[in-house]
């Protein structure tokens, strides 16, 4: 099998994958093109364009199933687009960059093996000025590495007591999305496409997104699969933090 083939659908997974658990999947794309040693400053815009369209499909699956509660939600999202916005203004060394995502990819990880909070049946208020604190953190993290901020929202939500698997999931689409948006309109350089393959890249990672937002909001139960995507992000995150 060509490496060409590999990478397709190693994007297809990841955003299937991603999309299954309210993830735009951002993370999980930078992840696969280090693996695949492909610049990744030179597709930031590419990314969080999927991000954006992915999660936004997803939103709309988790709401229409009935899972998303306006209330978890836009306490964050005040006080993260802005910061987002900033965050994505700092350009950073490559090794700096590189260290900080690598270092980022390790808290999906801690999620998908099950640590980080465990679902609880009772479920807290919001304190108002916790969430625009944690808001403005993650939003400028957002922003800086260039992703959406969902794989540190939701276990946040799930951790803390305020939101179940779903309901978190349900709103880290909508905070990514207008977090990859803030970051998109900071982001002032285009996308150069030097390769026509990079828009097979692109559809095969949305038509995953896609497929996972559906099936994700209807009929999975998150199981053995996601360790599937544990594996690549440990591994990327490794070759980031250890070999780049």
């Amino acid at each position: 099998m060509s490496v060409e083939i590999l990478l397709l659908l190693a994007l297809f997974s990841v955003g299937f994958l991603y999309a299954s658990v309210g993830h735009g999947g951002a993370s999980g794309y930078l992840a696969v093109l280090s693996i695949f040693s492909i610049p990744l400053a030179q597709y930031k815009t590419m990314v969080l364009l999927l991000n954006i369209l992915v999660a936004g499909v997803g939103f709309i699956q988790f709401y229409k199933a009935g899972f998303f509660k306006w209330h978890l939600c836009w306490p964050f999202l005040l006080s993260s687009i802005p910061f987002a916005f900033l965050g994505s203004k700092f350009v950073l060394e490559t090794k700096i960059y590189h260290i900080l995502l690598g270092a980022a990819l390790v808290f999906p990880v801690i999620r998908l093996l099950g640590f980080g909070g465990q679902e609880t049946q009772i479920k807290k208020d919001i304190p108002l000025v916790k969430a625009l604190i944690w808001g403005a953190l993650l939003g400028l993290l957002s922003g800086i590495l260039n992703i959406g901020g969902g794989i540190f929202l939701s276990p946040l939500l799930i951790l803390m007591g305020w939101a179940n698997t779903k309901e978190s999931a349900s709103v880290s689409t909508l905070f990514i999305v207008c977090n990859s948006m803030a970051g998109l309109l900071g982001y002032t350089q285009a996308l150069e496409i030097q390769d026509s393959s990079v828009w097979f890249w692109f559809f095969s990672a949305l038509a995953g997104g896609f497929a996972g937002a559906y099936f994700g909001s209807r009929y999975f139960k998150i199981s053995t699969i996601r360790y599937l995507l544990t594996v690549v992000l440990a591994i990327a995150s490794f070759k980031l933090l250890f070999l780049m």
